[in-house]
Parts: C-alpha cells; structure tokens; sequence
C-alpha cells in the first residue's frame, strides 16, 4: 500500500508580498493556471488515489486546502497546531497515516516544487516504492543532478555502492550536506558525487516510526498515542501533546543518523519554486519576454515582472523593472534587484 504525504504548512515569507500569512505560496499560482499545491497532488494523482493522499498543514490553511483540492478527505488534513519544523511533521503525519493504512509505504513531498517530467517522475517513485517493498527498513530520497553551483540547495553525497531496480541505480548515501559557500559549490559539481536534495523521500511508516522512536524520544512520546486514540479525540490528542515534540528538521533528527539511506539520481526538470528567479525561469512569458501575474494591461514594455494579486495594473514605456501588488504594498524597482523585495517588509 502506497500513500502519499503533502507538506503544506510553510508561510512563503520568500514572496512577500505576493505571498503572505493569510495565503502563503503552496496556495498561489505562481508557474501555471493552478496553484502550487492543486500541481503537486495532480502530479501524484495517476499513481495514487486521493483517498491515500494526506496534507499536513496548519488551521488556518484548511480552508483554502478544501476550495482548492475539494476531494481531499477531510481525514486526510493532518493539522499541526504549530509549525515546529519537519521531523515532528513528519512523525505526526507518519502516525495518523498508519491509523488508516497499516504497514504502509509512505512518499513526503514538498508542496511548492516544479517537476516538468510527471511521467518519469511517477516511474521514479515507482521503483522507489519497490525498492522499499524489498528492503522495509530502507530510506529512500530523490537526488538530482546539479546543473550549476547552486548555494541555496542542500546537497546529498552517495557511495559507490549501488543495487539496480528497474534498470535504475539506487545508491547507499554517504552523508547529507547542508547548504554551501560558492566555493564548495562548484567544488561539489566538479567532484560529481553531490546530487541536490529536494527534499523528499520514500519509507514504512512503521520504519520511519521506529527511526523517531530511535532518535527522537521525546516526539516520539509526545505523539505516540495517537495510533490508538479514538477518531473524535484526535485532533484534542494533537493539540494538547504537539508542542511537547522538538523542533528540529528531519535531516538533523533522523537522515545525518540513519546508517540505511540510499538516493535515486533524478532527472524529471526539477526545480524548488523558493525565489522570483525561478518564476522567471518557468512563468510563460509574453513576445517582449514581459511575465505577468494578475490583470494587467501593457502597452510598449520590455523584459518586466509584473505581478498583482488585486488591483488592476496598467503599465508603459517601460523595461527591466519589477512591480509587486499585494496586501497593502506596492513595490517597484529595478528587476535585476527583485530577490531584495522580501527584505522590505515593514510588518
């Protein structure tokens, strides 16, 4: 049995202002007519029914959850009643997830990826989930070939030690690195033995359960009772014993641990939508290589990002600026400097 875990809870502080508290970036369409999320579960949706796809997310997100992906379960919003970082995500998602499907094999994916190859994509975790079946008390993460000297990813370093599924190399994992200087950047795309960590993975939920038992008791305590309790006292059980869990992230709390990880190098066009730079690379663009977010009207420009969430905006004789629209704010400069406009918020 196959499920699949949504993490949604992030606050998008990366967009601001076009991405705020009240409607963070997972529930933007920021690359395409459908926003981040309505993607990510659209892209699973061939391989996994909806019934076994779970969102862990926060309250005030659910209902914004329901309009954009109505067939979601309601059973399948996991709730935190905080954001305490990913391993107590995960180990709380984990739980409720084995309530329902025993012994399950379980996919955490981030809600805010670019994936351009679906189709291979989909093949990937195919093998990743057979390679599991084989080898229950495996962790399995996706790897993807750097193709620059990126320092806003983590980076994966693998062994030589490899088995085959499929026809694709499944490696043992040396050691997770965490974001690097330039320098060890392009010293980790010379070296060829880096693959960049996207953030998501593939396990049992009884391993991955025993992993945070392992390794961190007191979540593991916190939240353990929740395989037991009854459908009306769960949400209380969260609530009441979710801030007791430590917040750390699942690479610090169980992957640099774990002696059993291995990496399937991955190449499906994937991309973290975390930066305007990213947007600019995937957004379509208009014939003047103008991207535009909202309703906008133009008359003579050139190579601008326009983005409004909800005033019209008419723009001309203008090129290479940036025009954010959100919230209150109106932010204009020039677009080679559109990654400073998160550091103008004034809130």
């Amino acid at each position: 049995m196959l499920c699949a875990l949504i993490m949604a809870g992030g606050k998008g502080t990366r967009f601001w202002p076009i991405s705020t508290e009240d409607k963070p970036k997972q529930f933007l369409n920021l690359i395409s007519e459908k926003t981040m999320i309505q993607m990510t579960i659209d892209r699973i949706k061939p391989m996994i029914p909806i019934e076994r796809i779970f969102v862990c997310t926060s309250q005030q997100y659910v209902d914004l959850l329901s309009e954009q992906i109505p067939d979601l379960p309601i059973r399948n919003i996991i709730i935190e009643p905080e954001g305490r970082n990913t391993a107590p995500c995960i180990a709380l998602s984990a739980l409720v997830i084995n309530r329902y499907y025993k012994n399950a094999n379980m996919i955490v994916l981030p809600s805010d990826h670019l994936i351009r190859d679906e189709e291979e994509f989909r093949k990937i975790l195919t093998t990743g989930n057979k390679f599991v079946d084989m080898n229950p008390k495996s962790i399995v993460t996706l790897g993807m070939k750097p193709s620059r000297p990126e320092i806003g990813y983590g980076y994966i370093k693998y062994t030589d030690d490899k088995q085959v599924v499929d026809n694709r190399k499944i490696i043992k994992v040396e050691s997770f690195v965490e974001k690097p200087s330039l320098e060890k950047a392009k010293q980790y795309l010379q070296e060829s033995k880096y693959l960049w960590n996207g953030g998501m993975f593939l396990w049992n939920t009884n391993e991955i359960i025993d992993e945070i038992k392992k390794f961190e008791e007191d979540t593991y305590e916190a939240l353990q009772h929740i395989r037991d309790i009854s459908e009306e006292k769960l949400q209380e059980e969260i609530n009441n014993n979710y801030n007791k869990t430590r917040a750390i992230s699942v690479d610090y709390a169980i992957l640099e641990k774990s002696d059993n990880i291995f990496v399937i190098e991955s190449e499906f066009g994937w991309d973290d939508i975390g930066s305007w730079e990213a947007i600019e690379r995937y957004r379509e663009k208009d014939t003047n290589n103008n991207i535009y977010i909202g309703n906008i009207k133009a008359n003579n420009t050139k190579n601008n990002i326009i983005a409004s969430s909800s005033n019209k905006v008419i723009i001309s004789d203008l090129s290479d600026i940036y025009l954010v629209e959100n919230d209150g704010y109106i932010i204009i400069g020039k677009k080679e400097n559109i990654s400073e406009v998160r550091n103008y918020n004034m809130s």
